[in-house]
């Protein structure tokens, strides 16, 4: 692969971008390090190719965390993760549970509980939180929860934007435990069909999200929130993307539900400036 961890995330236009811009340049470039590899990772998933062949693609990628925290990188990627550990503490834990969170995807295509939904969501969204807040910097323990329900939020918020496309990849990431109990029927998910009882199962899913978006509020303290201006202009540009779920009355398979470049470009200047 050979552009450069910054171009990668440039070309994303992902959300992420906007916040990284506010960084100093030693921690942004660490930033684009991380998101590079988190990226490269999470691509696998829904690569062509049959499950067999992707296992091995991201067991390649375990390997190359050992070499990668060794001293011995072998990718371009993981020369730049390299050169952020050396700075950053970031345990390799952390990694290592996000290449886990993304061989969920190859096998499991349905979440039975919240509780099963919970431990994908905290592999593949609250774990990068928890590695991005050793690069931010913080001195209280309660940051590491603000990391955790933050990535759960802005994790649940995507599921609820994606269902139509996660669905045409035969993907129901909604709790099943939720499905019965508001009466949806899965076949009428994988069809796209508006019910009374979609409606009201996406409320409660939404209701949830915000609750962890509340977590996080919570859990962040006065200490560490100018550290966090990065994370807290994620944080907000995705509970602006929830609410715009919620003003369309969760019309989801109309449309995906996303916010212009100029107002999240808005919400990351006016944020950083507040906290600033």
């Amino acid at each position: 692969m050979s552009e450069t961890p910054a171009r990668l995330v440039r070309k994303s236009r992902s959300s992420f971008s906007y916040s990284f811009r506010f960084l100093p340049r030693p921690k942004r470039e660490a930033i684009y390090a991380v998101y590079a590899f988190c990226r490269v990772v999470d691509d696998i998933a829904d690569d062509a190719g049959d499950v067999t062949e992707k296992a091995e693609r991201l067991k390649g990628w375990r390997e190359e965390i050992d070499r990668c925290y060794a001293g011995q990188p072998t990718h371009p990627i993981t020369t730049q993760l390299r050169d952020c550990l050396n700075r950053y503490p970031i345990p390799k834990a952390y990694f290592e549970e996000l290449v886990a969170g993304v061989e969920m995807d190859l096998t499991i295509s349905r979440y039975a509980t919240f509780a099963d939904l919970y431990t994908y969501c905290y592999r593949v969204a609250s774990v990068v939180g928890l590695i991005c807040i050793e690069i931010f910097g913080y001195s209280q323990e309660s940051t590491k929860d603000y990391a955790v329900n933050l990535g759960l939020a802005l994790q649940l918020t995507n599921i609820l934007r994606d269902v139509k496309p996660d669905g045409r990849r035969d993907r129901i990431y909604l709790p099943q435990e939720d499905l019965q109990r508001f009466g949806y029927r899965e076949e009428d998910l994988l069809s796209c069909r508006y019910t009374p009882a979609f409606f009201s199962l996406m409320r409660f899913e939404a209701d949830r999200a915000r609750e962890y978006f509340r977590r996080a509020a919570d859990s962040l303290t006065p200490e560490d929130r100018k550290n966090m201006v990065a994370a807290e202009i994620m944080g907000r540009i995705y509970r602006e993307t929830l609410e715009t779920i919620v003003r369309k009355d969760y019309r989801v398979f109309d449309g995906r539900a996303a916010l212009s470049s100029p107002r999240k470009l808005q919400i990351a200047v006016t944020t950083w400036a507040k906290i600033r």
